[in-house]
């Protein structure tokens, strides 16, 4: 059968577009079992059709990447592999920054250092991606260079196993994401770094990153397409007014696509020299206006993989009390545990205590997002274990 559309919201179920052929029993199981009661059948798309007629399942990527079974991995608890996300981060960021000095030193590019570490990021985020996307997030803007490539890194993954991609290809993305960025080691420092809004011309300068890793990987590492690509083009808008090429909708990669909305998650999600970064729901809702810049399809499967209302964000409950989220629920997106820690109508905080909002117990529920300026809440990021997991592995 040929699935025309489902008739309920795309956040409420797990496939990351609405129309798509059923070809196996297991991607069958995964309709009957999603809870969703009715969808719609195109009768003139399933085995009805004549071998003569193409069917709409071989359209250019995205449409043709179809759900992938996912093997059951273990969830592992999230205090637990924080730990554990904390150190990889440590030396994940370590190792770009060697690699970064290299290029500035004129030396030979060894992209296969990096390889080991996409391989313990994929294996973190299949232990509980909140972890390493929670903590890679928060950096400062002095390491904001060499972190923002081991983010991009994790989320990339963490993109792709939403898509249902295979291991190889979520390991693809994760090289993706770690090199992306590498052109900006041949850019001048002091504009790279300029505490404020960068001229006109300077703004020219910084474009030249992406074409000038690219040229730097093409030239000295052996690296896949995919992962020129991404360094390349993950820089262009679906509308096609990004750059170096002016690339438009599909003529974009779905890899290069998936680098350009995982590139800007973290960017305005961090600390830079000029600005502090955006709370994370915010950033969510702010990039949800871009007209134009994202592969819609590609966005939403984003937020599903880092959720409505990410680890970290400031939430505004029913009842009036305040809360960081502290961990997702993958069955219910808008149900993820928190911390209440503020009663904002007696203006005083109040004993932590934590809810699971999915909790067939738990009457209250978020009311809205909350922007941590209004708040001056300078201990946010204490209120979870991310930053106690990052204070011990910085020792």
């Amino acid at each position: 059968m040929f699935v025309h559309g489902f008739e309920e919201n795309w956040l409420k179920h797990p496939f990351w577009r609405s129309r798509f052929l059923i070809e196996n029993p297991t991607t069958l199981r995964e309709v009957q079992e999603s809870g969703i009661k009715h969808c719609l059948i195109d009768v003139t798309k399933g085995q009805d059709v004549s071998a003569q007629k193409p069917r709409e399942t071989a359209a250019p990527a995205p449409s043709n990447v179809e759900r992938l079974p996912t093997p059951k991995r273990e969830r592992v608890p999230l205090t637990q592999e924080l730990q554990e996300a904390a150190r990889l981060r440590a030396r994940s960021g370590e190792a770009m920054r060697r690699l970064f000095s290299d290029v500035r030193l004129g030396n030979a590019i060894e992209p296969a250092v990096c390889a080991p570490l996409v391989d313990e990021v994929m294996e973190s985020i299949n232990r509980h991606p909140d972890a390493l996307l929670s903590l890679a997030r928060l950096k400062t803007a002095d390491e904001y260079t060499y972190m923002h490539s081991v983010a991009v890194c994790a989320l990339m993954v963490s993109l792709g196993r939403q898509l249902g991609l295979n291991d190889d290809q979520c390991r693809e993305a994760g090289m993706a994401g770690m090199l992306h960025d590498l052109g900006k080691a041949a850019m001048p420092q002091d504009i790279l770094n300029k505490p404020g809004k960068l001229t006109p011309e300077e703004f020219d300068i910084i474009k030249q990153h992406a074409m000038r890793g690219y040229e730097m990987l093409l030239e000295g590492a052996n690296v896949s397409e995919g992962v020129l690509d991404v360094c390349r083009h993950h820089h262009e808008r679906w509308d096609g007014t990004g750059y170096p090429d002016g690339l438009a909708g599909e003529n974009i990669s779905l890899l290069a696509r998936m680098g350009a909305v995982c590139d800007v998650y973290d960017a305005v999600t961090s600390d830079r020299p000029y600005k502090a970064g955006w709370d994370p729901a915010h950033s969510l809702s702010q990039m949800a206006t871009w007209k134009g810049h994202f592969d819609t399809t590609v966005f939403q499967s984003f937020v599903k993989s880092v959720g409505i209302y990410p680890t970290g964000s400031l939430v505004k409950m029913r009842s009036g009390r305040l809360a960081v989220v502290l961990e997702q629920n993958a069955s219910a997106l808008t149900k993820p545990r928190v911390k209440i820690f503020f009663s904002t109508k007696a203006g005083l905080p109040l004993e932590p205590q934590i809810l699971d909002l999915a909790a067939s117990h738990v009457t209250d529920n978020i009311e809205s997002r909350e922007s941590p300026e209004n708040w001056n809440f300078p201990y946010l990021n204490e209120l979870w274990d991310g930053a106690a997991a990052l204070k011990q592995a910085r020792g």
